[in-house]
């Protein structure tokens, strides 16, 4: 396993982006697993099996659902978890005050800039209405709890569904194609928002300004 050294302060993007304590992301540069190109392959073909489950399996009720949605993020952690020899726990880490305020202030950013991005999409474009959203609570109340549960999880999936490809290309950008960490992170991201926004399309009924701009916010936020 290649022996990882922390990024250095010029290729970082400083305190008001990054975590004073150098922490960085996992696995892109062989900390604390080097996959090989196989298992990155592997584990972002595993994103997309989920969400073909996600998509493709009947949901006629929200209890029903929660087995789509249960798939769509278990079957990537569980691949992570093979390819990376149980250390797939490293997509999480230990919360504490400091990340909760952080939590907190970017949970409100995305809030605002969404909200003016909504708008201005709404103006230009139109917008698709979220059929999943639209019905919740019309099924009962045991219905209703398992959209609430089942969307919690879906979300937990989401993340899953960004951070596998993100992570992804950092390895091939930063220690195949030798870029910088900093550029590295900036092309995965962007090449990431538009895998979620693309993913997005059917949901607001292939509305492309929609899916692409209020999703890849979402990302990038």
């Amino acid at each position: 396993m290649p022996v990882h050294e922390p990024a250095s302060a010029d290729d970082r993007f400083g305190p008001l982006i990054e975590r004073r304590d150098d922490a960085d992301f996992p696995f892109y540069n062989g900390t604390p697993a080097a996959l090989s190109v196989r298992q990155w392959a592997l584990a972002w073909a595993s994103v997309a099996v989920g969400f073909a489950a996600l998509v493709f399996i009947p949901q006629p009720d929200n209890v029903v659902a929660l087995i789509p949605r249960i798939l769509f993020v278990g079957i990537p952690l569980v691949v992570l978890a093979m390819v990376t020899r149980g250390h797939w726990t490293a997509l999480f880490r230990k919360v504490h005050g400091r990340d909760v305020l952080t939590m907190i202030g970017f949970a409100v950013l995305n809030l605002v800039v969404t909200s003016v991005l909504a708008l201005i999409v709404r103006a230009l474009f139109g917008v698709a209405a979220n059929e999943a959203a639209d019905g919740a609570g019309k099924g009962g109340a045991l219905d209703t709890a398992a959209f609430y549960v089942g969307t919690g999880i879906q979300l937990v999936g989401e993340e899953v569904f960004t951070i596998v490809p993100f992570l992804t290309l950092m390895y091939f950008l930063f220690a195949k194609a030798k870029l910088s960490r900093k550029t590295s992170i900036v092309l995965a991201w962007l090449l990431s928002a538009v895998w979620f926004g693309a993913a997005h399309l059917q949901t607001y009924d292939w509305n492309f300004a929609q899916a692409f701009v209020m999703n890849a916010a979402h990302v990038a936020l």
